[in-house]
């Protein structure tokens, strides 16, 4: 830019930059000074403009350190400048804390600035203003109000990231409690969306100062014991990169060769998950090679493997396989001079931009219309984040999902088409299932690691092939919770599970509440809509489908409703009470649950009794544990089975046999050749004879359970055999 298009430009005036007015103006000036080697002009005053009306909208304000308030924003806009951002960017930054902070209105930002800025600095705001019951709520709430405000935007999450690296770099102000909690907050959250995000500088800086806040011994220690090593390393590291150089140049190679420092935090993670101290922990030489071309890359790993011997399975293809933020780069380890290990990172001088700067790197702005063009590398995560947004039943749970996907270590698996996935460590593949699309996962019933048949919960590998199976009528098994680790596979699973329970509970009250209206002489098809219309009101809710599904999960008693429902002129006069018995399939779903104590089966006289929440829990009518339920009338309902049951249902049995060597493999294959599956079982030795054991078995009902203690009865070295209940 000329001399001539420079004096353009709106400059602060000169001024003694020691004051307080004029540490600003210093600040203002720098940031201009920078913007002005790629942006216009114009941008540049739209950029002075904002700062302009932030100071005064600041005005009077300080920080704790207490130097006036808007040194901060114009630091957070210089972070931001420093990684090219275009000058509505810089604009939010300078304006993100106005709408928090001051009294000013969004609306008059949009009206000053555009609709544009106004969000983005809206998405940047706290919600302060909504009180929540924890700290842990709306920090959850606030997370999740950015994370949304990014799908839209990604910029809302770069100034949000700028804003608490300059936060941290100034965090020696605040007490030290509120700095290790904010430091907490910045090592869990901050920090690893910029590395999910690709930039590195940020992620280091962050980490560094975190660790530095939330633990300062640990943090000094280490880092004076790594200043002590790098005395001892520099002439090594120089000369290493002297050999090099020196290859490079003799092969014909234009590559610049950098040895690379330590931070203090990747060391200290790295103590912990080998569990080895840091004179333990093998002294590894980094250094990064950065040249002109891709094919330039793989000639010079060529001629590295030359110079020194590889470390087999140590090599790492980033360029062929990117990582999911983008990064791309060569990995190679090789036993260097005195069989040192030397790390060494290939790459172009655009992957090394990437690398540093990751998703800010990639920045396009779009000339027409709002809001802006995403890279790919983080397309895909955002779509994610929308769909577990979706799927979330609150902010505490997104904050719970979306954290896991935050974790930098990663899987990638292929398609039998060849299409790269890539997953946290961990990932199963009901994870991989939900990766491809939800309907996948849903709809999963096994699955073909490399041709072959594995388990749904088998943890997935590098390069590994993977094919679901899927079948139609097939729904999402409650036990997938336990072993996937994706946000988005425990997002979608629950959210299908609380709309199967919803439709089951509704149907199940539907059923509880006829019933009782029918012991009154009514039936539910005849309450007029003006009767039901009053209950609602009464009870304040939305839609009688809420009412069935409150009835449906116990939390609303269907008699009570039922005579709420029915005038006084229309009540029968005959005796109240419970007519009749509601029947029972065993198919009823997650609303109708068998209580694992007595384990009642087809055949069994049963009652079920209302737990709030969970709907009807069904016991066996001898069950020891049913105590005070007997006098609560009002939890008590009777049951009866269906004719037509088909299913399995657990009960258990408790064998007392004579120790004999093969005894309890005997009594397993018996039970098995009668066509039950043993669920559980648990041994206790009696007097040293005999040893009594204890099988929870599925079967289909009474007359089935009676042929396996039949069958188990013939065997000689059984004593007895009794039906456990309760």
């Amino acid at each position: 830019m000329d001399a001539s298009t420079s004096e353009s430009v709106p400059r602060p005036p000169a001024g003694d930059i020691h004051s307080a007015a004029g540490d600003a103006d210093y600040l203002i000036r720098d940031l201009c000074n920078s913007l002005e080697s790629y942006l216009s002009p114009e941008q540049v005053s739209e950029v002075y403009r904002a700062y302009l009306f932030g100071a005064e909208a600041h005005q009077g304000q300080s920080r704790l350190s207490g130097e006036p308030y808007i040194h901060h924003p114009v630091a957070v806009a210089r972070i931001l400048a420093g990684m090219r951002m275009d000058h509505q960017c810089v604009m939010a930054a300078i304006l993100h804390d106005v709408i928090e902070d001051t009294e000013t209105a969004k609306d008059q930002l949009a009206r000053e600035f555009g609709s544009e800025i106004a969000e983005l600095v809206d998405g940047v705001s706290k919600l302060t203003q909504i009180k929540f019951r924890s700290r842990a709520e709306a920090q959850a709430e606030n997370f999740r109000k950015m994370m949304l405000a990014m799908t839209k935007d990604i910029r809302v999450i770069l100034i949000k990231l700028a804003d608490r690296l300059h936060n941290m770099r100034t965090l020696g102000v605040m007490g030290p409690s509120k700095a290790r909690r904010i430091a907490r907050e910045t090592l869990d959250i901050f920090a690893p969306i910029a590395n999910r995000l690709g930039i590195n500088s940020m992620r280091h800086e962050l980490q560094e100062l975190g660790m530095a806040a939330h633990w300062p011994w640990r943090y000094n220690i280490l880092r004076g014991a790594l200043r002590r090593q790098r005395g001892n390393r520099k002439e090594v590291v120089g000369n290493i990169e002297e050999v090099l150089r020196g290859r490079l140049q003799l092969e014909g190679f234009d590559g610049a060769v950098y040895g690379r420092e330590k931070h203090v935090y990747s060391i200290y993670r790295k103590m912990l998950e080998k569990k080895q101290s840091l004179t333990e922990l093998a002294d590894v030489y980094a250094f990064r090679i950065i040249v002109d071309s891709v094919d330039t890359c793989y000639r010079v790993l060529g001629v590295v493997h030359n110079l020194y011997r590889p470390v087999p399975g140590k090599f790492k293809d980033y360029i062929a396989i990117p990582k999911a933020n983008g990064y791309q780069s060569l990995h190679t380890v090789l036993f260097g001079p005195h069989g040192l290990p030397i790390e060494i990172q290939v790459r172009t001088r655009e992957m090394h931009r990437v690398a540093e700067e990751g998703i800010a790197a990639h920045w396009q702005y779009k000339d027409v219309g709002a809001g802006s063009l995403t890279p790919d590398a983080a397309a895909d995560w955002l779509r994610d984040l929308l769909e577990v947004q979706k799927d979330s039943g609150n902010s505490m749970e997104f904050l719970e999902h979306v954290k896991v996907d935050l974790f930098p270590d990663e899987v990638y698996v292929f398609t039998p088409r060849g299409q790269i996935f890539v997953l946290p460590k961990g990932a199963t593949v009901i994870d991989f299932a939900y990766a491809v699309h939800s309907d996948v996962g849903n709809q999963c019933v096994a699955a073909r690691i490399d041709r072959r048949l594995a388990p749904l919960r088998s943890e997935l590998r590098n390069g590994q092939t993977v094919e679901i199976i899927t079948k139609p009528s097939n729904r999402p098994n409650p036990a997938w919770l336990d072993f996937v680790v994706t946000g988005k596979a425990r997002a979608t699973i629950r959210s299908f599970l609380k709309r199967l329970e919803q439709k089951e509970a509704i149907e199940l009250g539907r059923r509880l509440l006829e019933r009782e209206l029918e012991s009154l002489g009514r039936h539910l098809d005849a309450i007029d809509d003006a009767d039901r219309a009053r209950l609602l009101h009464e009870i304040g809710l939305a839609s009688f489908d809420l009412l069935l599904e409150q009835i449906g999960l116990g939390n609303r008693m269907a008699k009570l409703v039922a005579r709420i429902l029915i005038s006084s002129d229309d009540r029968p006069s005959a005796e109240e009470g419970l007519a009749g018995s509601l029947t029972i399939k065993g198919t009823e779903g997650m609303v109708v649950r068998f209580a694992k104590c007595c384990g009642p089966i087809p055949g069994d006289p049963v009652v079920a009794i209302f737990s709030p929440g969970r709907g009807l829990v069904v016991h066996h009518r001898d069950c020891p544990n049913l105590g005070d339920f007997r006098r609560q009338g009002q939890s008590w309902l009777d049951v009866q089975w269906a004719e037509d049951i088909s299913g399995e249902f657990s009960t258990g049995i408790r064998v007392d046999a004579g120790n004999q060597r093969g005894m309890l493999a005997t009594i397993a294959a018996l039970i098995a050749e009668e066509g039950s599956n043993i669920e559980d079982v648990r041994s206790e030795e009696r007097d040293g004879l005999s040893t009594s054991v204890r099988f929870v078995v599925s079967v289909r009902g009474r007359m089935h359970l009676a042929n396996i203690i039949r069958r188990l009865k013939k065997v000689p070295f059984v004593l007895r055999i009794n039906r456990v209940i309760g």
